[in-house]
């Protein structure tokens, strides 16, 4: 794999740590939501215990931010930072037809690269 697709990656540690996946389906139009976007991004970075971020979002609207964190009082503490909360009211009313938070605990991981041909397995018995 090229580094411009593995810098897309979160580099998450061994496991166990947890993901928050938040699924989306958008409202029409930006109305701020691209600019609020990357400020949350950033907010989140920087949050104690936030190991990382991916997204994925399709021209249909359908998205899907996975966010990576050390543990579950990490999680509740960035859902709870007031600028958060903002925005989360900012998408219920503005940029969201619907959604799904998905919260859980990462107990195995593995990736593939194809420049060396196999699977790399992380696993916690």
């Amino acid at each position: 794999m090229s580094s411009s697709n593995s810098s897309r990656f979160a580099a998450t540690p061994e496991p166990p740590y947890y993901i928050v996946s938040f699924a989306s389906i958008r409202t029409a139009g930006d109305n701020g939501y691209g600019a609020m976007g990357k400020r949350m991004e950033e907010l989140a970075l920087a949050q104690d215990g936030c190991l990382g971020l991916e997204s994925a979002r399709g021209a249909d609207g359908f998205g899907i931010t996975n966010s990576f964190w050390r543990d579950e009082e990490s999680i509740l503490a960035w859902k709870n930072v007031v600028s958060h909360l903002a925005a989360q009211k900012l998408g219920r009313e503005r940029w969201y037809e619907e959604y799904k938070v998905r919260v859980g605990r990462i107990e195995r991981a593995y990736d593939f690269q194809a420049s060396k041909g196999e699977a790399l397995a992380k696993h916690v018995d």
